[in-house]
């Protein structure tokens, strides 16, 4: 095994509990930077940089403060959709949707040694996504979403559970959840929780990552 390969290993060993994504269009209190260092001071891990409307400018200028600071913070940092943009800053990943660059050359762009998430949202694509070996799956949404309008449908906790029967690879849920479903959701197969809105929105930003945090490491036995 390369010295590359052991260091993406090393990374994707990470990929399970709060994966918060830093989308500007979701926080109206908070700058994402104050985001991203309370909730890594607060526990979190994972991170993913999200902005659809922003030049590259802008945007390189966000996400190199971004990476800069979760490093410093002991903390993954991904991009959205651009694997440009994740390779100028020295992210440690890109995550693709099923419309982005086909993963097998995004893989070729970005180097064995970068993560590579991709999103799905019903039993094919996590069926057709296994074959393509991504470092992990988004799948959802679970519930409706608080911070998209134009959502594919709602797959459920049935939804997670039958995927997770799929596939080994790590899965995060994602779509509406709030701390309340984290128990269910985990309990159902899912490695880790992503979120938007329950993070970025809330009030008590540390409090809002403390309360995930200890939910997914111990969820609730279900009952017998």
């Amino acid at each position: 095994m390369t010295q590359n390969v052991r260091q993406r290993n090393t990374r994707g060993s990470a990929l399970s509990g709060l994966y918060i994504i830093l989308d500007p269009s979701a926080s109206a209190d908070h700058t994402l930077l104050d985001v991203l260092t309370a909730s890594a001071k607060a526990g979190a891990k994972l991170f993913q940089y999200r902005n659809k409307i922003a030049s590259m400018k802008v945007a390189y200028a966000e996400a190199l403060a971004l990476r800069k600071s979760a490093h410093e913070l002991g903390a993954l940092f991904i991009v959205n959709d651009r694997c440009d943009l994740a390779l100028a800053v020295d992210a440690d990943g890109v995550h693709l949707g099923q419309g982005d660059l086909p993963l097998h050359h995004a893989r070729k762009v970005m180097g064995p040694n970068k993560l590579i998430g991709l999103s799905t949202h019903n039993a094919e694509q996590v069926a057709a996504a296994a074959a393509v070996e991504p470092d992990y799956l988004g799948f959802g949404p679970i519930f409706t979403p608080g911070s998209k309008l134009d959502h594919d449908p709602v797959v459920g906790i049935e939804g997670l559970r039958a995927v997770r029967r799929l596939t080994a690879l790590p899965i995060f849920a994602i779509g509406g959840i709030t701390r309340d479903e984290v128990d269910e959701v985990i309990r159902a197969g899912a490695n880790g929780v992503a979120v938007i809105s329950a993070i970025l929105k809330a009030s008590d930003i540390q409090q809002a990552v403390n309360d995930f945090v200890s939910r997914i490491s111990a969820p609730t036995p279900p009952p017998s």
